[in-house]
């Protein structure tokens, strides 16, 4: 039997604990993560350098393959002519306009701001957790990691105008920089936000009803887009044979014709956002003194692009008429959801849920998709050169405004008739108390 007992712990071994370990000889104790932590971050100028640089490159890169296949078939080009293209795009792509022989250039290819916004999203949260702010909750530190990557991304975005403008192009770097660095700023300061756990922080600070009006309009607002794209992309399979037609006609080569492919797949979003403006009814336009809406289409001579393959012809008649309640259809299924989601969480508390927390979100949805579908029309639009195609896409005012009457009476009509309709099926289920009990026994609580 081991003679160790409680009052009489277990010795070591001799010549192993009476004397700490000296030199080598010892074992290697860890530190404490605490104490690791600091040695662990980078200094903010580093990280945000290195995140806006990568960033940086993974957007620009896109760009300059996608041109370079259009500029070097059969010898067209030359690498660094195609190159400076590559800037140029991936400069407009941020929203900075090209001054060219033709006129201004500002019509930005969405596809190519969404990935460099997602890049940027991606350098915030890079940064935040190289600074050792992943969940400290403080705004300033969020802040702070969001203005280091837009000033980098500034000073990227200047050194591009620089490089662009030396191939016959005149690109303002004051411009660009200002321009890269809110761009960046911003789309970085929401990958900050998520990271530092400020927006957890802000929702759970925030008025309930606010919350749901904020999700409900972005719901809505996705759907119309969503809409949009479908509407857009069936206009152009019905033109498809037309748009072969455009395609060949450059004469480019297979290489290039790829290149012109991928470039009009650059501005579908543009066109999704458009459509989106036609199905609301204030349109867009394809050049001077031109409109293309449901009830008017009048068009002149048009750029061989393939993606104005699908305009329509006229007005909408017949069958299509029926796309006019489309909007409508979208705020009403957000308010629909919005009516389910708020009865869910009251049953779980069993509660009611009261008109004023019902009808408030519902009509807070229409500013929300209105300012959502507003932005996206402002940023879908731009010239394209000089002339008649000086002013192309929506009024953004005009789409603002249609956008959040219609979403905030369909969200009020879809959540008013969900709760009149769910109304008499959650009394009756209320008016059964023994449901869900054992032999008869009286309610009990439910286990969280």
């Amino acid at each position: 039997m081991s003679p160790v007992t409680p009052d009489q712990p277990r010795r070591p071994a001799a010549g192993v604990a009476d004397a700490r370990p000296t030199g080598r000889a010892g074992p290697r104790v860890p530190a404490p993560r605490s104490a690791e932590a600091p040695r662990g971050r980078a200094p903010l100028p580093v990280a945000a350098g290195v995140a806006a640089g990568w960033a940086a490159v993974t957007s620009w890169l896109p760009v300059t393959l996608v041109l370079g296949l259009a500029q070097l078939s059969e010898d067209a080009g030359s690498l660094p002519g195609a190159l400076r293209a590559g800037l140029a795009g991936w400069l407009l792509g941020h929203g900075v306009p090209l001054q060219t022989g033709a006129g201004p250039l500002g019509l930005a290819p969405l596809a190519l701001t969404a990935l460099a916004v997602w890049r940027l999203t991606r350098a915030g949260v890079h940064v935040s957790r190289a600074i050792g702010t992943r969940g400290g909750r403080s705004p300033g530190q969020a802040l702070t990691a969001a203005v280091a990557v837009g000033l980098g991304y500034a000073l990227l975005g200047a050194l591009a105008a620089v490089v662009a403008g030396t191939g016959g192009l005149r690109v303002s770097p004051v411009r660009a920089g200002l321009t890269f660095a809110l761009v960046g700023a911003l789309a970085a300061l929401v990958g900050a936000v998520r990271t530092t756990g400020v927006s957890v922080l802000l929702a759970r600070r925030s008025p309930a009803p606010l919350r749901d009006g904020v999700r409900t309009g972005l719901v809505a607002g996705l759907l119309l887009l969503g809409a949009g794209a479908g509407a857009a992309g069936l206009a152009v399979a019905t033109g498809g044979g037309d748009a072969a037609d455009m395609i060949g006609a450059y004469r480019t080569g297979v290489a290039g014709q790829a290149g012109i492919t991928l470039v009009s797949l650059a501005y579908a979003p543009n066109a999704t956002v458009w459509s989106a403006s036609y199905l609301l009814g204030p349109g867009f336009a394809v050049g001077t003194d031109t409109a293309v809406r449901t009830s008017e289409v009048s068009l002149g001579a048009l750029p061989a692009v393939p993606l104005l393959a699908g305009l329509p012809s006229g007005p909408m008649d017949g069958l299509g008429a029926g796309l006019l309640a489309v909007p409508v259809l979208a705020g009403m299924a957000a308010g629909w959801l919005l009516a389910r989601r708020l009865a869910r969480l009251a049953a779980q508390e069993r509660a009611t849920v009261g008109w004023a927390a019902l009808l408030g979100p519902a009509a807070l949805a229409g500013p929300v998709a209105g300012v959502l579908l507003g932005v996206a029309a402002a940023i879908s639009g731009g010239p394209l050169g000089g002339g008649r195609l000086a002013e192309i896409g929506p009024v953004w005012w005009q789409v603002a405004g249609v956008a959040t009457a219609v979403v905030a009476a369909g969200a009020l009509l879809g959540a008013v008739a969900t709760r009149l309709l769910t109304r008499d099926s959650a009394a009756g289920g209320r008016a059964r108390p023994g449901v869900g009990t054992a032999r008869g026994a009286p309610d009990a609580p439910e286990r969280p």
